[in-house]
C-alpha cells in the first residue's frame, strides 16, 4: 500500500488517504457555514436601523472576518505540511513513527526527548533546509510541545517556498 513502509509502518506526518481527508474538508466545510450564518446575522443586525443593532452587528461581521482569516490560514498550513511530507516521504527523508508509546497513545516521553533533541542537532547543523525543520517540528510535536511543533513547521513552509 503506498504511503507504507515495508515493515507495514505509515510514515509520521503523512496523511491517511481518504478518511482524514475528508474529515478535514467536512470541518471547514461546518466552520465556514457557520461563519456564513454569522454574518448574515451581523447584517440582520445592521439593517436594524438601531445604533446598538448596528454596532453589535459591526462586530459580529468584524469576529466572522477573523474567522474567515484563522480557517483560510489552517486550511492552507495543512495544505502546505501535506505537500512538504508528500515530498520528504518521495525522497526517502520521513521518517517512520518508530517510538514506543503508552497505553494512552503517547509517545514515551524519554524517548521522544531523546528524538527531539538529535533533530534540533540536526536542525542547528542544516539551518536553511526545510526538512531538518519539518523532521523536527514532527519531534516537537513527539515531545508534546504543538506551538512549536506549528512554529519549526511555519520555518520549513518558509524555507521551502523560498526561491
Amino acid at each position: 500500500m503506498s504511503g507504507e513502509t515495508p515493515s507495514g509502518d505509515t510514515p509520521r506526518g503523512v496523511p491517511r488517504p481518504g478518511r482524514d481527508r475528508l474529515w478535514a474538508i467536512a470541518m471547514a466545510v461546518v466552520v465556514a457555514a457557520f461563519l456564513a450564518l454569522v454574518v448574515w446575522r451581523g447584517f440582520l443586525l445592521i439593517q436594524t436601523g438601531d445604533a446598538a443593532g448596528i454596532g453589535m452587528g459591526v462586530a459580529v461581521v468584524a469576529l466572522a472576518v477573523v474567522g474567515v482569516w484563522v480557517l483560510w490560514r489552517s486550511v492552507t498550513f495543512g495544505l502546505w505540511t501535506q505537500r512538504l511530507a508528500r515530498q520528504l516521504e518521495a525522497e526517502g527523508g520521513l521518517p517512520v513513527d518508530e517510538l514506543p508509546r503508552r497505553p494512552s497513545g503517547r509517545a514515551d516521553r524519554d524517548a521522544a526527548d531523546a528524538l527531539f533533541q538529535r533533530r534540533r542537532a540536526e536542525a542547528e547543523a542544516a539551518p536553511d533546509d526545510w526538512r531538518t525543520w519539518f523532521r523536527l517540528s514532527l519531534a516537537y510535536d513527539d515531545a508534546g510541545d504543538r506551538s512549536r511543533a506549528r512554529e519549526a513547521a511555519r520555518t520549513a513552509i518558509g524555507l521551502y517556498r523560498r526561491p
